[in-house]
């Protein structure tokens, strides 16, 4: 092999290896949205070239996120990705209690078309801002938007322009966002481009502007609880782009701590409560033997069977009063009674086995084969109970041959 080939894949290999190892820092502020996305195009450059020019141009590509050392994401951080060919989003709102926690996020690119694998680790700074938390906040729910289009910057820009153009706020940011199928909502079919919806949460530090509480009066209301569309006087700066179910707005003033729209329960944010880190049992646990749990479950019931057949054996075996036993306490005339009974009946099957009964004639043929009719005689001493049914010719008895006149006028004997 050329030594000028050897060098070129060497150099190549070691890029790899250091862009794999390579660390981003981002520094997102507290009760702000983070959006950080993951794009192929950065990622191909990973992966070795092909011989064939354009083949790393389509190749299937999908992450996998993990805080480092764990499993899976902090609980505030979520990752959506739809298909392989398309770029990762990771996008979540930090708090105040991970301020100054440098949060490393391992991010793993599958290439699954080669199999193979680069790893980048992403450094999230969080940082604490002084007007934090905004103290009036509103959740917008947008019906023909998806979570992945939402975390657009030029979608969520154009969002924010028109919130600050009805609201009129000093300071305004995005607080959170999150996917319609997180708050239970269903998967939209796959007709007419549907969407999933999403819902928008933003914070500003003025009072809420009088569109947005529009829907708080008795019209909007009953109109609302009939399923049909408020009136909204600001709805048209949104409807070019964004279709807002106005009956589903929420509007929320942390200083008085009460929910201004509150006819409804409040949905939640969608973001898993952190409940801390995960500490498994210690290694060192000493094994439980078993032994004598096993004989206790297999010696009650069987000590408890045993007094048991003891039990039904003595009283079926040795409380038997036998046949000597109950004839001493029966009187003399009973077991004389009982006797006569018994010899009389032996009297009677003995006679019915001799006793002679004719033989009904529908079980006698009625001519034989000469012609004559035999008569029902049987002998004294014959069973009838041995009798067939059907007598034959060769058990017929007393039988007279008679002689047949054959034909041509010539006799016989």
């Amino acid at each position: 092999m050329d030594t000028a080939v050897v060098v070129v894949w060497l150099s190549m290999v070691i890029t790899i290896l250091s862009r794999s190892h390579a660390d981003r820092n981002v520094y997102p502020s507290a009760g702000v949205l983070f959006v950080h996305v993951l794009e192929r195009e950065h990622f191909k450059g990973e992966f070795p070239p092909y011989p064939k020019p354009g083949d790393s141009s389509n190749d299937p590509i999908t992450f996998n996120t993990n805080l480092m050392g764990y499993p899976d994401r902090p609980g505030w951080l979520r990752y959506i990705q739809r298909t392989s060919h398309s770029d990762g989003v990771l996008y979540g709102s930090p708090t105040a209690e991970h301020v100054g926690k440098a949060t490393i996020i391992e991010i793993t690119a599958y290439n699954r078309r080669t199999f193979e694998t680069a790893r980048h680790n992403l450094v999230i700074n969080i940082m604490s801002t002084e007007d934090y938390p905004l103290p009036y906040q509103a959740e917008f729910f947008i019906k023909n938007m998806n979570v992945e289009e939402m975390l657009a910057s030029e979608v969520l820009g154009d969002f924010l322009g028109a919130v600050k153009n009805v609201w009129q706020p000093e300071r305004l940011n995005a607080i959170n966002i999150t996917s319609a199928l997180d708050r239970g909502g269903r998967v939209p079919l796959p007709i007419n481009n549907l969407k999933e919806g999403v819902y928008v949460m933003v914070g500003a530090d003025v009072q809420f502007s009088s569109c947005l509480r529009e829907v708080e009066n008795p019209h909007n209301q009953l109109r609302c609880s009939q399923e049909m569309e408020p009136v909204i006087s600001c709805d048209k700066k949104f409807r070019a782009q964004f279709d807002i179910d106005w009956c589903k707005i929420n509007l929320v003033d942390i200083t008085k701590v009460v929910t201004i729209h509150s006819n409804r329960p409040d949905p939640g944010t969608g973001v898993l409560p952190d409940i801390g880190e995960y500490n498994p049992p210690s290694e060192s646990l000493k094994s439980r033997d078993f032994f004598a749990d096993f004989l206790i479950t297999l010696a009650v019931p069987s000590a408890v069977a045993m007094v048991l057949f003891t039990i039904l054996g003595y009283s079926m075996c040795c409380r038997r009063e036998g046949v000597d036993k109950r004839n001493m306490q029966t009187p003399d005339i009973q077991l004389v009674h009982h006797s006569s009974i018994q010899k009389s009946t032996k009297e009677l099957r003995s006679m019915s086995k001799n006793r002679e009964i004719s033989w009904p004639l529908s079980t006698l043929p009625v001519f034989s084969q000469s012609g004559e009719v035999v008569p029902p005689i049987h002998p004294d001493n014959y069973e009838t109970t041995s009798m067939p049914l059907m007598q034959t010719q060769t058990n017929l008895q007393n039988q007279i041959q008679i002689p047949q006149q054959q034909p041509s006028g010539k006799w016989y004997s």
